[in-house]
């Protein structure tokens, strides 16, 4: 595909990465000449230096044939002009926008090839609060992703000394579960990834992938750690749009206290927030936290735009008793230094927003992306169309698949019914298959099964 994204801050030079590395045809726009020359040594990619909604720019950039605009500059405006511009001008067939701004996002038919159009919007700040409440709402986890609507879920986990399965094979699982349905779709161990097998035996500290049906996942979970008590005190540092729109979701579940050091920011946040404890003050203040029993905090989320602050203030909360500290953290090469030693969890927002907009990047009618590993690895979700003529999977048992090396199927979604991946299920037309794949340059034959031949039509 020919793809030109707009913006070569951390999401379009992240993107432009992943894409560049797939064999698409990138343009990167940006007006900083410096962090271009940067991609350009880096990666396989043309620049253009210019103000990214101008008509010359995109038209420099080979606007006219793109098949694809995807819109990351830092500002909302220059991202919703730049899409109307390629519509107007070039008739782009996709464009794809980050819009921050809920001032814009809220308002209805805003967004529409007869109003401002732009086919698919991306809000980093909502994915990662999504995110983020998941992995809330189960204790324990490293990651948490849903598909099919949530009828399906994707956990990651750290197997622990005394779980019932460490030291044990994988197909003790299924005998010691006799009721729950579930799969281990990968497992990294030392940071390499194995490919599961039914005698693949489950270490300490290894990082367990596994699929399930939403209701199974505590169960799931519960063999692999010590089971967490729920989290109900939850402490965020950050009152910006992340930390103020997880408190609004947690607020009548949970006690939630946020942080906030601009003052102005404090009265704009007690005013909207019904039970939040709004605190004026630095998350870094030790005089602070222990006014404030940070000691008898389940989870300390630090949530602002500043990673020094985010990585001193969890370290602090930590220190301090907080039993658990989950850090967003911008700089990706900060993500892999902190996990995993005194930050429990790390977030990227790049990462997490990356999954969204890989979506509708991908070839053959796939419905979901999620980017795992920091980019190293893909679960995705596709639907099988076709028949056993026109199609690679339709027909077919999962045993029969031509699977790509390093992709394992973990499970089926048929209407509101979840079937593990097992090798004699069948797959039928419409199905939604969710496949883990270790190995990013297999993604394209992962496309390949899911596209119809032309019998179909």
């Amino acid at each position: 595909m020919k793809i030109i994204i707009l913006g070569a801050g951390q999401v379009g030079g992240t993107l432009a990465e992943h894409l560049a590395r797939e064999e698409n045809d990138i343009t990167v726009v940006d007006t900083d000449g410096a962090k271009l020359r940067e991609l350009h040594t880096k990666l396989d990619i043309r620049t253009v230096t210019g103000a990214a909604s101008y008509p010359i720019v995109l038209r420099q950039a080979g606007c006219e044939d793109a098949d694809m605009l995807i819109a990351v500059t830092n500002t909302d405006e220059i991202n919703m002009i730049a899409c109307q511009v390629a519509h107007t001008l070039f008739r782009t067939p996709t464009k794809i926008a980050r819009v921050r701004s809920t001032a814009y996002l809220t308002r209805k038919g805003l967004f529409a090839n007869e109003a401002i159009p732009i086919d698919v919007l991306i809000s980093p700040e909502q994915v990662v609060t999504d995110h983020v409440r998941r992995l809330i709402e189960h204790p324990g986890a490293l990651q948490v992703l849903e598909f099919a609507g949530g009828l399906v879920q994707l956990v990651a986990v750290k197997a622990f000394y005394g779980g019932p399965l460490v030291g044990q094979d994988l197909a003790f699982l299924a005998k010691h579960m006799p009721n729950v349905e579930t799969r281990v779709a990968a497992i990294y161990r030392r940071n390499r990834p194995i490919i599961p097998r039914g005698d693949t035996v489950i270490e300490a500290d290894d990082e367990v992938f596994f699929l399930a049906a939403r209701r199974d996942i505590r169960a799931v979970m519960s063999e692999l750690r010590r089971v967490e008590r729920d989290f109900r005190r939850v402490v965020i540092a950050g009152g910006g749009n992340i930390g103020e729109r997880l408190a609004e979701h947690l607020e009548h579940s949970h006690q939630v206290k946020i942080i906030e050091h601009s003052l102005e920011r404090c009265n704009t946040l007690s005013e909207r927030l019904d039970r939040t404890v709004v605190l004026h003050g630095s998350a870094t203040s030790k005089r602070l936290l222990e006014e404030e029993n940070i000691e008898d905090c389940d989870i300390f989320c630090a949530l602002t735009n500043d990673d020094e602050v985010n990585i001193m203030s969890s370290l602090l909360a930590k220190r301090l008793g907080a039993k658990k500290v989950l850090t967003l953290i911008n700089n990706a090469a900060y993500v892999d230094l902190v996990q995993g030693g005194e930050i429990d969890i790390a977030i990227s927002p790049q990462q997490a927003t990356i999954g969204s907009l890989l979506t509708h990047v991908r070839r053959g009618d796939i419905v979901n992306v999620h980017s795992l590993r920091r980019g190293a690895a893909e679960a995705i979700e596709a639907i099988a169309h076709g028949d056993k003529q026109s199609s690679k999977v339709v027909g077919r048992t999962i045993a029969e698949i031509n699977l790509p090396e390093g992709t394992t199927i973990g499970a089926i979604v048929r209407g509101k019914e979840v079937i593990i991946g097992h090798g004699d299920v069948m797959v039928e037309s419409g199905d939604h298959i969710i496949l883990f794949v270790i190995d990013k340059r297999r993604i394209r034959d992962v496309e390949r099964l899911f596209q119809v031949g032309l019998t179909f039509f």
